[in-house]
């Protein structure tokens, strides 16, 4: 049996190469990350694009994606082109609902690689809802269940505008066990 890890540093790690792999590929753009993972007291939605999702399931917790006005269109803008949109039929400023849209739509491609990831790394299975994005003025704190006593904060850029990802999650340890293999279900 191997030590313990925290459920959720192993998660955040995972997002982190999960979401340079993910936001490289679709806008052709290089995203770099910090290496610090940092512990906070809570997470909050932040000014000026924010985009959210729960999972649940063998490991349960909320993601928050919080971005600048410029990371959020710069984003937005490398993806559309990436994928074949004229420059001339981009949307304007955030406020079009096709950035949030376009934020919403890369958080469940973010999100569907995370759940994938971690199921190959440790069998174990999470589902997660619709993601929603919107635009902010004002930062929101959430207060979510006690259960969901870990947080953590990672950062990231795109050329040189800086965005957040935020995990809040149960506390859970990841133990391995290094002599039981998986089983398969018995086919009747």
């Amino acid at each position: 049996m191997s030590s313990p890890t925290n459920a959720i540093d192993e998660i955040a790690k995972i997002f982190l190469t999960t979401t340079q792999k993910t936001l490289e590929t679709g806008t052709g753009q290089v995203i770099t990350f910090s290496s610090t993972i940092q512990d906070i007291p809570r997470v909050s939605m932040k000014p000026d694009v924010t985009s959210f999702v729960q999972f649940d399931g063998d490991y349960a917790g909320l993601v928050i994606l919080n971005f600048s006005a410029e990371a959020a269109f710069e984003i937005y803008k490398k993806y559309m082109l990436a994928m074949g949109m004229p420059e001339n039929e981009l949307a304007a400023t955030i406020r079009d609902s096709e950035v949030t849209d376009t934020i919403g739509e890369i958080t469940n491609q973010l999100m569907g690689q995370l759940i994938k990831e971690v199921e190959e790394k440790f069998t174990l299975n999470a589902e997660f809802g619709q993601p929603k994005a919107l635009t902010l003025n004002a930062a929101i704190t959430l207060l979510i269940d006690a259960h969901f006593a870990e947080n953590r904060r990672l950062s990231f850029k795109i050329n040189n505008y800086s965005f957040r990802i935020e995990i809040a999650m149960e506390h859970t340890e990841f133990i391995t066990l290094q002599s039981v293999q998986p089983q398969t279900p018995l086919v009747r």
